[in-house]
């Protein structure tokens, strides 16, 4: 779940004394800072991060394309492209729908995108397109609704959605009709993501008083809690041999139901086989920085998006 931010970030662990000591200067001078945004891919065997792109903009949430060659985010309401290697990236046609949040994703056979947009009536909504782009297609009949999960067969969607005061997973045939709810406890339930087999959907839920990673079956049952530690983990993003999730996670400091922007994270990674958990990076960010699936084809990269303030 997630919607247009416009906040100002910083990168490193080593500028956090100097964002904090000048963050008051900094709140009465709005109009001189300026946010850089970073698309990184880090290899879990190495952990080495390349940069892709750099700008002085907000933007959000990478997409890998299942051939390998592309990666899709959102900036300012609309989509863009830009290669792999790097080059200047090229804006993707979303006809008259142009408050596209951070929750889009990519269809298993590469054909095909969805999004969560807020155009038409300021609830985010899911919409269908080409992948090359064009008019879009209203798929959620209500709102709010943000897109997380794509099944591996194509004809369903999973999202997190606000009904009633609550939020919780639901999922929807990619040709529309009617939503079925898939959780119901307390809290905030968020972030459904499919596992590549099938057999799950992966999910954050703050049911046991701490945002932790949750799974299920995909008809909802056999609710079964996957991490355990005193933090807050959000956006478990299978990968797709089926080895690993991948998630990130914020301090103590913020709420169980919160993923806030301008904050310290990790990201961390879970062998599925063994349960053992890993830091593969730190950095500013959090709001953003993967919010959606960003695994490349060869489950040995991701990619995600840290912050600077400069």
């Amino acid at each position: 779940m997630s919607c247009l931010f416009n906040l100002r970030v910083c990168p490193s662990f080593l500028l956090g004394i100097l964002f904090l000591s000048n963050l008051g200067q900094a709140q009465n001078s709005n109009s001189e800072m300026v946010i850089e945004s970073t698309l990184e891919v880090i290899s879990i065997s190495s952990l080495e991060r390349k940069t892709i792109y750099s700008k002085p903009i907000h933007f959000e949430a990478p997409n890998w394309t299942p051939d390998g060659k592309t990666i899709i985010y959102n900036s300012k309401g609309s989509l863009y492209k830009i290669s792999v290697d790097g080059g200047e990236p090229e804006l993707i046609s979303t006809g008259t729908l142009n408050k596209i949040n951070n929750d889009h994703g990519i269809s298993p056979d590469g054909t095909k995108m969805v999004i969560s947009d807020q155009t038409e009536t300021g609830k985010s909504l899911i919409y269908s397109l080409p992948i090359t782009g064009g008019e879009p297609k209203q798929i959620t009949p209500l709102g709010p609704s943000y897109w997380h999960g794509w099944s591996p067969d194509g004809k369903t969607l999973a999202y997190c959605a606000e009904r009633n005061g609550n939020y919780d997973i639901y999922t929807i045939p990619f040709e529309g009709g009617e939503e079925t709810r898939l959780t119901s406890a307390a809290g905030l339930d968020d972030g459904p993501d499919y596992s590549p087999d099938g057999t799950y959907i992966y999910f954050n839920s703050e049911r046991t008083g701490t945002m932790q990673i949750w799974r299920m079956h995909t008809d909802g049952n056999a609710q079964e809690q996957i991490t355990t530690d005193e933090l807050n983990d959000w956006f478990p993003h299978p990968s797709p041999d089926g080895k690993w999730i991948v998630y990130v996670t914020f301090g103590t400091d913020i709420p169980s139901g919160s993923h806030p922007a301008n904050k310290y994270v990790q990201l961390r990674l879970m062998n599925l086989e063994t349960r053992k958990v890993k830091t593969i990076a730190k950095l500013f960010g959090g709001q953003g920085t993967i919010n959606v699936p960003s695994w490349a084809p060869d489950s040995q990269h991701i990619a995600f998006v840290s912050y600077e303030l400069k």
